[in-house]
């Protein structure tokens, strides 16, 4: 479908699925984004729902100003997948000793590594510049320095929430790993601690949403947010890089008669801001759930852990700002899911996937999110598909 267009205030919003299947709450938000005097244009990707700070799948163009909030606290959080050389028929039956071992070297949740992981140990991983990034730390908000050593642990870790590694299988047989992760408690904290400047500054007071506080051009407090925020999402990159090779020399051992080799990566932010020209205009776009998809750029839209993945190629579509969605996108809270679903419907809807089928993450069972293929049939003028993996293996946060 192409896009249609709802009246806003300062701009329309542009919108890649039926305005009228938008929850209230979700619609609202955007409309609150669209009253903001420094924005240039509102598109809303077709996985759009009500998020905390901004709603999940809205591309946010902006002059001269950024908003905190709509980036959200895991910034850079994004996903990473590669092709291997595997097959389907290389994999053995019973895939739960590969899953143990992926959780051996992924710490999830809170977790962090007993001792840094050294990149310069890991196959593939580029070290040049990582001893001037760690440098560079020490000039980010005071209020979030000492908390460097976890950072450091946290550095090639998983998180939790709907952050996971994948063993996928394409329509060709061929095996990919895929995983989703971002900035980790550091990413958090330099974002609330950010959120919090914004909402006392004189250009805020009296916004129809305090969540849309924002920094604006030259001042001293966007300098310091730009500074921080591209930090947060060079280490979402680096960490997704670390996870990366972690689980590639996992690959090799467990693969070893196979001699495994790898594509290269492909990798995507979807809660970010990139500097951007559009209509003769430098702007400050925030992705709040959405990818980058400019003309035959590689990009990543998971479903959920039951139901597959698409890796795709942009068509560079101005109108969404060169953005396509990131996933499937819920349809229900977590709280909802766990009060509709139980352990026997995430037993049936991850049937044939070697993952946790526990209480824990009924959250993120596959009926709590909107069909992905719907979701792909909505964007069909912003992305092309070049892969649909099916996952066999799900490790989750």
């Amino acid at each position: 479908m192409s896009y249609v267009e709802v009246p806003g205030a300062q701009v329309p919003i542009r919108m890649w699925t039926d305005p009228a299947t938008v929850e209230d709450v979700a619609m609202q938000q955007l409309r609150n984004v669209a009253t903001l005097p420094w924005i240039k244009g509102l598109a809303v990707m077709p996985d759009v729902h009500y998020g905390k700070g901004a709603t999940v799948g809205s591309v946010i163009a902006m002059r001269g100003a950024v908003c905190p909030a709509a980036v959200g606290v895991d910034i850079g959080c994004g996903m990473s997948a590669v092709k291997t050389s595997l097959t389907a028929n290389d994999l053995p039956g019973d895939l739960s000793r590969l899953r143990s071992k992926i959780e051996q070297v992924l710490p999830v949740g809170r977790g962090m590594h007993d001792d840094p992981v050294d990149p310069g140990r890991l196959h593939g991983v580029p070290t040049a510049g990582w001893d001037d990034f760690w440098t560079r730390f020490d000039g980010v908000a005071e209020a979030v320095r000492f908390r460097r050593e976890r950072a450091v642990k946290q550095m090639g870790s998983l998180g939790g929430g709907n952050h996971f590694w994948e063993f996928c299988v394409d329509a060709d047989q061929s095996v990919w790993i895929m995983l989703h992760s971002g900035s980790r408690n550091i990413g958090k904290e330099l974002a609330e601690y950010h959120m919090g400047v914004a909402q006392k500054l004189p250009q805020n007071q009296g916004l129809v949403d305090r969540d849309l506080a924002v920094f604006i051009a030259d001042t001293p407090q966007m300098a310091a947010y730009r500074n921080d925020l591209f930090w947060a999402q060079e280490y979402a990159k680096h960490n997704r890089e670390i996870m990366m090779a972690l689980t590639q020399d996992v690959i090799r051992r467990e693969f070893k008669k196979a001699k495994v080799t790898f594509d290269q990566v492909i990798s995507c932010h979807h809660n970010y801001v990139a500097e951007e020209r559009y209509e003769g205009m430098d702007l400050l776009v925030t992705r709040k759930g959405a990818i980058r998809a400019g003309s035959g750029e590689y990009g990543i839209i998971p479903g959920s852990m039951g139901t597959g993945s698409y890796i795709v190629k942009g068509l560079g579509n101005a109108a969404s700002f060169n953005s396509a969605s990131h996933g499937a996108g819920r349809k229900m809270s977590r709280n909802a899911a766990k009060k509709r679903f139980s352990t026997r419907d995430l037993e049936e809807q991850t049937r044939g996937v070697e993952c946790r089928k526990d209480s824990g993450v009924i959250d993120e069972i596959p009926g709590a999110y909107k069909p992905i293929e719907k979701v792909m049939e909505q964007q069909r003028d912003l992305v092309e598909v070049v892969a649909h993996l099916k996952q066999v293996v799900c490790v989750k946060g």
